[in-house]
């Protein structure tokens, strides 16, 4: 099997997805405007410096649609989707997925973002093999909803490479017995691209990116 992983945010999109849900749901009056963005971006700067509590985030970037409900948590990411996630899908990253795919590789999305925010996303590139963090369910009166915890192992840090070795033992593979290529941006990833074939740097943040100069890795700049 040839393996071609992508993260997400930043690297086949130019924004964070899960950062942009809060920011989209407090323009929709769901959270308080000042509380609400103030703590968000406390959040994503302890995720960009290696610091999140993703726990503690998950709980914290769900409480409103949980509060809210599944129906109307759907049309409004049918909304998200249409104003700012469609808008910020390049042909550069469109046509990156595609090639994988033309070649035959298996293409899978591994991302931090939570399922709810990301699965549509993952469609709207044509994957349909995402692993994200997981919610956990709860009855709720006409279905299940979110309880506000994290299911299983986070797809996050040293999880992505647990999340991805579980994918493959379903398919009674090990990750070396696959040609894996990985692109992503962050720093938090650096053990997941220290286990696979081809690590490439895409977009990369300033700590990435030394890293990546330092080891010869690829580098790609899509944005």
């Amino acid at each position: 099997m040839k393996l071609a992983l992508f993260d997400l945010d930043h690297t086949l999109i130019p924004l964070d997805s899960d950062h942009s849900w809060g920011v989209f749901t407090t323009s929709l009056g769901w959270n308080d405007p000042i509380d609400f963005t103030l703590r968000n971006d406390d959040f994503y700067a302890d995720y960009k410096a290696g610091t999140l509590d993703i726990r503690e985030y998950i709980r914290f970037s769900t409480a409103a649609m949980r509060t809210h409900g599944a129906i109307e948590s759907e049309v409004a990411h049918a909304d998200f989707m249409r104003d700012v996630i469609a808008p910020a899908i390049k042909p550069q990253a469109l046509n990156l997925v595609a090639g994988h795919q033309d070649a035959g590789d298996q293409v899978l999305i591994i991302t931090a973002t939570n399922e709810f925010v990301t699965r549509p996303i993952a469609k709207a590139f044509g994957v349909d093999e995402l692993l994200a963090v997981e919610l956990e369910r709860e009855d709720t009166v006409g279905g299940s909803w979110f309880t506000g915890e994290i299911k299983g192992v986070p797809s996050f840090r040293e999880g992505k490479v647990t999340r991805l070795e579980a994918w493959l033992a379903s398919r009674q593979l090990r990750l070396a017995d696959v040609e894996s290529t990985f692109y992503t941006d962050s720093i938090n990833d650096l053990s997941l691209m220290e286990n696979v074939t081809h690590p490439v740097a895409t977009n990369p943040d300033e700590r990435l990116r030394a890293i990546a100069v330092q080891r010869g890795w690829r580098i790609l700049d899509l944005f």
